[in-house]
């Protein structure tokens, strides 16, 4: 027995496809392919080249002021520009075929010739001539007459001579007989319309810059097809709309149905229409490639143009901030539009940052500009420069743009969008920006010191000044790891206290139960040591809302000294983030340069849920886990011995080596859109290589 036939395949059809499919029977069905052929057998072009944006100017002059006014002839007339002399020029040489052309139709759309046969007399006339210029001096000649027209038709009542004229052919009075015309009138000004437009788009893909866009690269090979047959058909259609005004001769004193004629100007005006959308869709394609190519150009070019030396910065600046759009994009600390001239002979600061930049990094680069306008040393400016999603852009944003702007002192862009799509290709790849903000320097010829100065600038403020590699190397041959490299800029009570001598203690973690054991066991062994202990509370990354929670517990409890601002705990572990990045690219690792070892653990720590704790007494340092650290202060008896003769700091990082268990488990959180990811880390208690994984964070609490 048969078994039954497979069930037969069903899919959804494919947008795509049947819009192509629309737009091949629009152009297809419309026409027989041995009448196509027909009309690319005029088509004989002698290679002149034919300005016609001056004879559009006059044809919507025309076209424009007649289908726009009521039969009534009620519009408001507006100004038009006088031609340049070359425009004249142009006119001039193509008045002769206008006429010409003008006479043709008259003569053949008079007398119900056939359409088809007056429109190929036409091309054959105008064979010689490109496809834009075909329909626009069909479309000219057809304003000509249609112009000539209503001047008569409109003005038979207020002019002598053109009520005579108006006798002579038999014109009907427009406003006696408006009402029976209208449906005429209405079909013409349609087609009419309809017509203008698709001239207007066949002419736009002539201007087209061959320089981005060739006649065989596929967007501009598929509109030429239909050029053709576009032409064809715009020209047909003058020839209907030149019979409709033909027939109107004679009409003064009768009135005949005008629904054929109607209709066929209808039908007519809806096949050129969806001709004009298939050509304006295919425009915006061509437009789309042109931009695409000229987007790949500009930023291969800009990357030439950063490895030419310049005598200041103008050239490049101009650039960036694209001048030749806007010869004032900039706004200046006074909030006035100014041009790239402001910053001539100038370092330059780039702040490139998305408008997620936090306030705290506002507020810190806010300090450190004043302090450099300042110092007679330092001289430089910034420029803001936000990078934003084109597409996504809106009022919500524009709002929070000038919020921002509003915040600054420096200079920054006018409005985000103004940045070239090129420059922020060359933010993105070249200069690495991500998310993070970063900070590009230039110095006054525009030569690149740094692609990202920010992390110099954390460290060291304007000390960095003017931001190059080498300054940053010489600083950090100037540093050791200690209490005031970590603390340097951040608060100089601190300081003081490490210049007196005391012992002082930096802790971070939140959890609280461990804070308040810890403060307290640490207050009862420095007094049991007979020390004095300052201690200090560093907080935790990454946690602005939950450290502003963890500031107003302090504030009640008093477990200890505390920053009382979020703004501080942030900017104290930026710095810590700073270093690590710096070091990475000076090619630093963690077995030859202590300071990025020491830095990596402080990170690893605070990466934890535990607390942490360092210990400092001048250069001597003890630091550990939060439970390592407190297991060591509860055993103080144990090494209290060695505590008095070695001194406090010394005796306890001993112990605190003793207390090391094989047993861990450490994970380091570095964020992802800083600098180069170290390949090798190792882990901060028992030195192993750490196993990388990935992680993704948001940072909204």
């Amino acid at each position: 027995m048969a078994g039954n036939p497979p069930p037969l395949a069903v899919t959804a059809p494919n947008p795509k496809r049947m819009q192509q499919r629309k737009e091949r029977r629009m152009f297809a069905t419309s026409d027989d392919t041995a009448m196509m052929k027909q009309v690319q057998a005029t088509h004989a072009p002698d290679g002149r080249e034919i300005v016609v944006n001056p004879i559009i100017q006059l044809i919507e002059e025309i076209l424009i002021h007649a289908i726009s006014r009521d039969v009534d002839g009620k519009r408001e007339q507006a100004e038009m520009l006088p031609l340049t002399e070359a425009e004249s020029d142009v006119l001039d040489a193509l008045a002769l075929i206008i006429h010409k052309i003008s006479c043709e139709l008259s003569c053949k759309c008079s007398g119900g010739s056939d359409a088809h046969a007056t429109t190929m007399a036409l091309l054959n006339t105008l064979s010689s001539y490109p496809w834009h210029a075909k329909v626009v001096l069909t479309l000219a000649a057809f304003a000509v007459n249609f112009g000539e027209f209503w001047l008569v038709a409109q003005q038979s009542n207020t002019n002598t001579v053109a009520k005579s004229v108006a006798l002579l052919k038999q014109l009907p009075d427009l406003v006696e007989s408006a009402s029976v015309l209208k449906p005429q009138f209405d079909a013409l000004n349609l087609l009419v319309k309809a017509a203008l437009d698709v001239t207007k788009s066949i002419v736009e893909f002539k201007a087209l810059p061959s320089h981005y866009i060739s006649e065989d690269t596929p967007p501009m090979s598929v509109a030429s097809a239909h050029i053709p047959i576009a032409a064809y058909w715009t020209i047909r259609s003058i020839v209907a709309l030149s019979s409709q005004i033909i027939s109107l001769i004679g009409l003064r004193n009768e009135y005949v149905s005008s629904a054929p004629e109607s209709w066929e100007l209808t039908s007519l005006a809806y096949k050129v229409s969806s001709m004009h959308e298939h050509l304006k869709n295919q425009l915006a394609i061509c437009y789309k490639y042109i931009d695409d190519k000229k987007y790949i150009e500009d930023y291969e070019n800009l990357s030439k143009y950063f490895q030419i030396a310049y005598v200041d910065n103008q050239k490049i600046l101009s650039i960036l901030f694209s001048t030749a759009t806007d010869p004032h994009p900039l706004v200046d600390p006074n909030k006035t539009r100014v041009g790239v001239e402001a910053l001539k002979k100038k370092h330059v600061l780039l702040l490139i940052s998305d408008l997620d930049i936090s306030q705290e990094e506002i507020i810190i680069l806010e300090n450190l500009y004043k302090d450099g306008k300042m110092r007679a040393e330092v001289h430089y400016e910034m420029v803001w420069i936000p990078v934003v999603d084109r597409l996504a852009w809106n009022d919500l944003h524009q709002e929070k743009f000038g919020h921002l702007q509003s915040m600054m002192s420096w200079y920054s862009v006018h409005h985000p969008l103004s940045i070239d799509r090129s420059v922020i290709k060359y933010i993105r790849e070249d200069w690495e920006f991500s998310k993070r903000p970063i900070i590009v320097a230039l110095d006054p010829q525009a030569k690149v010191c740094s692609i990202n100065a920010l992390h110099m600038i954390w460290i060291w403020g304007n000390l960095a000044f003017p931001f190059t590699l080498e300054k940053e190397e010489s600083l950090w041959k100037a540093e050791i790891w200690s209490l005031e490299l970590v603390i340097d800029g951040i608060d100089p009570t601190v300081l003081d206290w490490m210049t007196e001598g005391r012992h002082i203690c930096l802790y971070g973690g939140e959890d609280i139960d461990w804070i308040r054991t810890f403060t307290r066991t640490a207050a009862s062994v420095a007094k049991a040591a007979n020390i004095t202990l300052d201690m200090v509370y560093v907080g935790k990354s990454n946690a602005k809302e939950r450290m502003q929670r963890m500031i107003s517990t302090f504030a009640t409890e008093k477990f200890s000294y505390y920053w009382p601002n979020a703004t501080s705990i942030w900017f104290f572990w930026t710095r810590l983030e700073s270093m690590l990045y710096s070091k990475l690219q000076h090619n630093r690792s963690v077995e030859n340069d202590e300071i990025m070892s020491e830095v990596m653990t402080v990170l690893t720590f605070d990466g934890s849920d535990r607390g942490w704790a360092i210990f400092w007494k001048g250069i001597d340092m003890a630091r550990a886990n939060g439970t390592t650290a407190l297991k060591g202060l509860n055993e103080f008896e144990n090494w209290k011995a060695t505590a008095e003769r070695d001194g406090f700091v010394p005796a306890f990082k001993e112990y605190l080596e003793q207390l090391h268990t094989p047993h861990h488990c450490n994970r380091l959180i570095l964020p992802g859109t800083t600098g180069g990811i170290p390949e090798r880390v190792v882990c901060a208690e028992c030195g192993r290589q750490m196993e990388k994984y990935f992680m993704y964070r948001c940072c909204v609490e």
